[in-house]
C-alpha cells in the first residue's frame, strides 16, 4: 500500500537526468519520452518506492481521477469527508490502495523515500493519517506548517494511489539502458507537485534540454567520434516495448500488495477500470 502528499510552488528543483543504469533507485523520478509507444506510460511521471533484486515498484504521480478519498476508502476510519482525490499509481492490481506521506520523521509502518517522503504499507499508519487530516481539515487540530510533531504531517502532505506500476528483475535496468526513460533524482516537492496534470510536460522538456545541451557540448568540432547515445559505433535501440510479467509478484513487491490490500467501494473500482481504459 502505499501514500503520498503533495504540494508545489514554482520552478522544479531538479538537477540535470541520469544517463547511467546503475542511477536507477529508491526516489528516482521515470519519466516518460514523448515517442513512447505504450498508451499505459505515455506522458507519466513514476516515482520508484521499492528497487531491489526481487524486482521494482513505482506509483505514478500524475494520474489523478475525480474519485473523492470518502469514496474510494469508504470503509475506512478517518476517509469520512475527504474531498482529495485519489491517484492512478499504475496499471497492476488497482485493487491495491498505496499511499506517500510527507512527515518530520519516519513512523512505524512506513518505509523511506526520499527526503521527508515515506512509503506507507500498513492499513494502520494509512488509517491514522487519514484520520489526522480529517481531524485538521475539521479545524479539530492545529495546523502548524513546518512545526508538526515527529511522524505528523501539516494535513496536505497525503496523497493515496490505486494500483502500481512493476518490473521483474533486470526488466527496467533493460528499459532504461535503450533509452526508454528519462531519469531524475526525485524531491517532496515533485511528489507533491500542486499542479500534477502539467507535471509530465515540465519534466520532459527539461529531459530535452539536457539532452540538448550534452549532444552539443559532446559534438567535435570538424566532424567524427561517436555520439554520446551510442556503444561504440552501435546506436542505441530506438524503442523495446514494454513487457509485463505474468508470473507472480516478487516477495518484495509481494510483501507491499498484501499487506496494503484492503477494499474499495465498487463504484470507485469501476470508474478507476473505466479511467485506466480510457488512457
Amino acid at each position: 500500500m502505499a501514500l503520498a502528499a503533495a504540494i508545489l510552488c514554482g520552478c522544479l528543483p531538479l538537477r540535470a537526468q541520469a544517463t547511467r543504469v546503475p542511477d536507477l533507485g529508491i526516489g528516482k523520478l521515470l519519466v516518460a519520452p514523448r515517442d513512447t509507444r505504450d498508451p499505459a506510460f505515455a506522458e507519466s511521471v513514476i516515482l520508484l518506492v521499492r528497487y531491489d533484486r526481487g524486482g521494482t515498484l513505482g506509483l505514478m504521480l500524475n494520474r489523478r481521477t475525480k474519485i473523492p478519498l470518502s469514496q474510494a476508502l469508504r470503509d475506512s476510519r478517518g476517509a469520512s469527508g475527504l474531498t482529495d482525490p485519489v491517484y492512478m499509481g499504475g496499471p497492476v492490481d488497482l485493487e491495491n490502495v498505496l499511499a506517500l506521506l510527507r512527515a518530520n520523521t519516519m513512523s512505524e509502518g512506513a518505509a523511506h523515500v526520499v527526503g521527508k517522503v515515506y512509503l506507507v504499507s500498513t492499513r494502520a499508519l494509512l488509517e491514522k493519517s487519514l484520520l489526522e487530516k480529517s481531524q485538521l481539515e475539521k479545524g479539530q487540530m492545529e495546523r502548524t506548517p513546518g512545526k508538526t510533531a515527529p511522524g505528523q504531517f501539516d494535513g496536505d502532505g497525503l496523497r493515496v494511489y490505486l494500483g502500481y506500476c512493476g518490473w521483474a528483475p533486470g526488466q527496467l535496468e533493460n528499459e532504461a539502458g535503450h533509452g526508454l526513460w528519462h531519469v531524475f533524482p526525485g524531491s517532496a516537492d515533485v511528489v507533491f507537485d500542486s499542479e500534477p496534470g502539467s507535471l509530465w510536460s515540465r519534466l520532459v522538456a527539461r529531459a530535452e534540454q539536457n539532452i540538448a545541451r550534452a549532444q552539443a557540448q559532446a559534438r567535435p568540432a570538424l566532424g567524427g567520434g561517436g555520439s554520446p547515445f551510442s556503444r561504440g559505433n552501435v546506436p542505441m535501440v530506438p524503442y523495446i516495448s514494454f513487457s509485463w510479467p505474468t508470473f507472480p509478484l516478487s516477495d518484495a513487491r509481494l510483501d507491499v500488495s498484501q499487506r496494503a490490500r484492503f477494499p474499495f467501494a465498487g463504484a470507485a473500482e469501476s470508474v478507476v477500470a473505466a479511467y485506466a481504459g480510457s488512457r
